[in-house]
């Protein structure tokens, strides 16, 4: 550990920006550095990405680098119960801000399906994953102020079983009072499967809910994430 407490494999891991648009920027070049290296080594990679509001200048950064994207299979860390027309999709935000220009010809395994109850769809959607390249190459997640990553929220009934890095379960339905919608999200045991997690954090309470997690405040989903052995972690973090 460092003088601060905080562990100094995770103090490596933090990079700082002076403003959100330089820290998108660069964890763009990472995630693309990251899907380039994998495309070299092997016929297709896989990637995947979150919703929310923190992702969207990034993903637009990604879109405009020179990747053979048709070779590419981009996976959503969650995705809320909904159709991909509703103001809530993460779906939608992705088709919008990362499938555009170099990155169209991506291909998108989607969460959502119509006239699919959630929980037939996971076990589709388990199925689908499972035929995709693993590792990925890499997995760009968002955080909440409550210390989510992905859909797993603190007060989810099967939190326990979806933070279990070594967990062979890929997906799984979140319950929580912090949405209307029910949620499909990727387990800690799946983007555990990545070569490299980019998690961007923007503003001071999230800075402060990290420096938490690095004491050790193992309540915290993001806490889990941040101390797995599986996939080294590089936080991106700007005001």
């Amino acid at each position: 550990m460092d003088a601060s407490g905080i562990p100094t494999a995770l103090v490596r891991m933090r990079h700082h920006f002076p403003t959100r648009e330089t820290a998108s920027f660069a964890a763009a070049r990472h995630i693309a550095a990251a899907v380039g290296g994998q495309l070299e080594r092997q016929a297709r990679a896989s990637l995947v990405v979150s919703g929310g509001k923190s992702p969207i200048s990034c993903l637009g950064r990604l879109a405009d680098c020179a990747l053979d994207w048709r070779r590419v299979s981009v996976v959503l860390s969650d995705e809320r119960w909904v159709s991909v027309n509703h103001t809530d999709s993460n779906e939608a935000m992705v088709r919008r801000h990362l499938l555009v220009r170099r990155a169209r010809k991506a291909r998108l395994i989607g969460s959502f399906r119509e006239r699919t109850a959630i929980h037939g769809r996971l076990r589709g959607l388990a199925g689908a994953l499972r035929q995709l390249p693993f590792p990925f190459a890499c997995a760009l997640l968002g955080m909440g102020a409550d210390g989510h990553f992905a859909s797993l929220f603190p007060d989810a009934a099967n939190l326990e079983r979806a933070l279990d890095p070594g967990g062979e379960e890929l997906c799984v339905v979140a319950d929580t009072s912090s949405s209307p919608h029910q949620r499909i999200s990727l387990t800690l045991g799946a983007l555990c499967r990545s070569e490299s997690i980019v998690l961007l954090a923007f503003g001071e309470r999230k800075r402060e809910i990290l420096d938490q997690a690095g004491h050790g405040a193992g309540q915290l989903p993001v806490a889990r994430l941040l101390m797995q052995e599986r996939a080294p972690v590089h936080v991106y973090w700007a005001p």
